[in-house]
């Protein structure tokens, strides 16, 4: 993504100290002031030219207790491609049982991110074969 010359203030997220930078980008050349560590300044720069954001949503689960799974990517995805995740995401229907950490799509549009359930269900016949177990 090119960037022209801009200035931005912004809160740092990366702790909880919550630095307060202020980025700057002049001939393509990022730079950040008000950061305590390292990590700010990588967080300044990125969030400026490249945003990322983990995408966290639902999606449809085969199951009359549970109609709604929760998932989330596995690392931040560029933004441009989450509007479109979101659209791929609510078309998902997804079978019971599900493993908390299921890969649901994986390597979304080759960026190396993972959409993964974020809980488990078990079907009904796991959990009456549990049941009958402990009896």
């Amino acid at each position: 993504m090119k960037t022209k010359d801009q200035s931005r203030e912004m809160v740092c997220i990366v702790c909880p100290v919550g630095c307060r930078l202020t980025v700057t980008v002049k001939d393509g050349e990022a730079s950040v002031e008000g950061n305590n560590c390292q990590r700010g300044e990588i967080y300044g720069k990125e969030e400026i030219t490249a945003p990322r954001r983990v995408v966290t949503a639902t999606c449809s689960l085969r199951d009359p207790e549970h109609p709604r799974l929760p998932v989330r990517t596995d690392t931040a995805l560029p933004v441009e491609y989450i509007q479109e995740l979101l659209a791929e995401i609510y078309t998902l229907s997804v079978p019971v049982p599900v493993v908390l950490g299921d890969v649901l799509i994986g390597n979304y549009r080759e960026t190396g991110v993972n959409v993964r359930a974020a809980r488990s269900v078990r079907s009904r016949s796991d959990e009456a074969d549990q049941v009958k177990a402990r009896i």
